[in-house]
């Protein structure tokens, strides 16, 4: 009960940071849950939503809500309230819970502003928001400019005092019943709720936390990564817990204030296992390729999650962060999946930069051409990955929507509709994959109209919605672009409609739009305004000749377009501006290059 749960690192170097014991994690959680339940008048199966940054409130609010059998749905604090607004209209909660402010940069953002703008939205939704509950980054002190509002805003810290030394007793709930959901983006402009199941979910983090990442009681683990993504639900929140670990939570960004500030956490905190994304590999390698080196910690085991790491990102990982000794596991999954569906077992199988490994223990994956033939295992030819067999962690449904759930994930490949049997249901994962004659497979992307940025998921939908509120926009389409440090960044390309003006700021209204109604880290690093897109004869924005354009590929045959014409027009801009700016790709992956072939071949 005295062991530490978390040990959360402030972004601020100069600020201490906070050790929580399993008991005092144990005495948080139940009071919360006794506030949630008594004052706010939650019970088992309502929703609750969450905008949380990432301090020790976060995995406390999740605690409770567990607790109580409410559902609980976090949305990932770089979200815009408007994105929050629509979540919580989705979930049909009437509890939000946020915070009035956290730290990023070195700069105290204003997280309650976005509480206002999300109750907004969702009232215009026809969901009322009766109770916003915020956390306080200084206990006592509000450090937030937007005013609080009276009869429906709480402070916390202040609401706990009546609740001091409560204990809840755990409501017992179905091995079925809903846990959480979390919201992911998909090939449509409404982002999909995916829920996850109390008993199958937990049994299937706990396992994998401890097979693959080899997690034991006396570890000190930390995975950079934001609870407000799946990543951190399963493998900062629940998997670790489960095994009795000490977790390190840290609020920032990786190189704030220097490239050396993630290695000063672990040697002074003695992290021994770290689990990040290859994005933020990329990053601290170009900020500080030798900076681990200067730092006396020892980590025995690593892991790569949330997008495809490239092979020599992987063995600058291996030889200056692991210092040649610690094992990586490359892993594949995702929101949907609820824990790993590819990697190694550490120690136990061979590490192959480049590719995730195997299936886990009680995966079989399979890959299907788009004829829906399965291919050859260990043929190397690349296709649709998908899963042979259901298994304990994978979500039940998409909230409020079991059609589009089934149509998404099951229809493509399915062999028989009329079947009740599972074997006639493949899993369709939605990303391309090749598997090598060694069993291990090598995951190629996205095969829908999905980016994958810095292991996020963005909807291209989505994207082209927000654009397309305003005013002067008559087309938007949005493309991959490859990027040395993201993976892949969005690509804005715009039409306007007749009679305006082609040079009045409609570049930064459609990013400002952007960050407004998703978040500013989806803002598209290039919005280019075209005369006309390129369409097919039935009017269809044909977004792989312009993903072709964004990345210096060959666009292919494009004769067959109605508007032919409008191709090297268009090519001309863009490449001659990007050139201008650095923006030439350079040394691009063959998988990499078929993963943009494949995008986006017909709207």
């Amino acid at each position: 009960r005295n062991k530490a749960a978390f040990i959360w690192v402030p972004e601020l170097e100069d600020e201490p940071a906070e050790t929580i014991t399993y008991q005092e994690l144990y005495v948080r959680v139940n009071e919360f849950a006794a506030l949630l339940r008594d004052f706010c008048g939650v019970k088992a199966g309502d929703r609750v939503t969450f905008h949380l940054p990432m301090v020790p409130a976060l995995p406390v609010s999740m605690l409770a809500c567990a607790r109580l059998g409410v559902i609980h749905s976090q949305v990932f604090g770089g979200f815009s309230g408007t994105a929050c607004g629509g979540r919580i209209a989705d979930s049909g909660s009437h509890i939000l819970v946020t915070m009035d402010g956290y730290y990023r940069n070195g700069e105290l953002l204003d997280q309650k502003i976005k509480a206002d703008e999300a109750v907004e939205v969702a009232g215009k939704a026809g969901v009322h928001v009766d109770k916003v509950l915020v956390w306080r980054r200084y206990p006592g002190k509000y450090s937030s400019p937007t005013p609080m509002v009276k009869g429906r805003d709480y402070f916390v810290d202040d609401l706990l005092k009546d609740f001091r030394g409560k204990r809840v007793d755990p409501v017992s709930m179905p091995a079925e019943a809903p846990l959480f959901m979390m919201y992911t983006s998909g090939t449509t402009a409404k982002p999909k709720g995916c829920q996850h199941s109390t008993g199958g979910y937990l049994a299937y983090v706990a396992g994998t936390s401890k097979y693959y990442q080899d997690i034991h009681p006396e570890d000190v683990y930390w995975c950079f990564a934001d609870i407000g993504w799946i990543t951190g639900h399963s493998y900062i929140v629940y998997g670790p817990l489960a095994l009795c670990a000490t977790s390190v939570m840290y609020e920032g960004v990786p190189a704030y204030p220097d490239a050396g500030r993630p290695w000063r956490i672990a040697e002074r905190l003695g992290v021994n296992i770290f689990h990040t994304a290859p994005t933020t590999i990329r990053m601290l390698r170009k900020a500080g390729p030798e900076e681990p080196r200067k730092y006396h910690y020892r980590f025995k085991h690593m892991t790569t999650v949330g997008e495809p790491i490239e092979p020599e990102v992987w063995r600058w990982y291996y030889r200056e962060v692991g210092k040649g000794e610690a094992v990586i596991v490359d892993t594949w999954w995702q929101t949907e999946n609820g824990g790993f569906l590819g990697s190694t077992l550490p120690a136990l199988k061979p590490m192959k930069p480049g590719s995730c490994g195997p299936g886990v223990l009680g995966i079989y994956p399979v890959i299907y051409d788009e004829d829906r033939n399965e291919l050859k295992a260990g043929s190397g030819k690349a296709g649709n990955i998908c899963i042979r067999n259901p298994w304990p962690g994978v979500f039940q449904t998409i909230w409020g929507d079991p059609e589009r759930f089934v149509k998404t994930y099951y229809e493509k490949y399915c062999k028989n509709k009329n079947s009740k049997d599972w074997r006639d249901w493949p899993y369709f994962a939605g990303d391309g994959a090749t598997q090598a004659a060694d069993g291990y497979f090598r995951i190629l992307g996205r095969v829908d109209d999905v980016i994958n940025v810095a292991g996020h998921r963005l909807g291209t939908k989505e994207l082209e919605a927000a654009a397309l509120t305003v005013e002067e926009v008559a087309e938007a389409a949005v493309v991959p672009a490859i990027d040395e440090l993201r993976g892949r960044i969005p690509e804005m390309y715009i039409a306007l409609k007749p009679g305006y003006n082609l040079g009045k700021g409609v570049e930064e209204k459609v990013k400002d739009a952007i960050d407004k109604i998703i978040g500013k880290f989806a803002r598209p690093r290039n919005v280019w305004l075209v005369p006309d897109m390129p369409k097919t004869r039935s009017g269809k924005i044909m977004r792989r000749v312009i993903a072709a354009v964004s990345n210096f590929m060959d666009v292919g045959d494009v004769t067959t377009l109605a508007n032919p014409e409008v191709v090297e027009t268009i090519r001309r801009m863009v490449q001659t501006e990007k050139a201008r700016r650095g923006e030439v790709p350079k040394d691009v992956p063959k998988e990499v290059l078929e993963e943009i072939k494949r995008f986006g071949a017909v709207d």
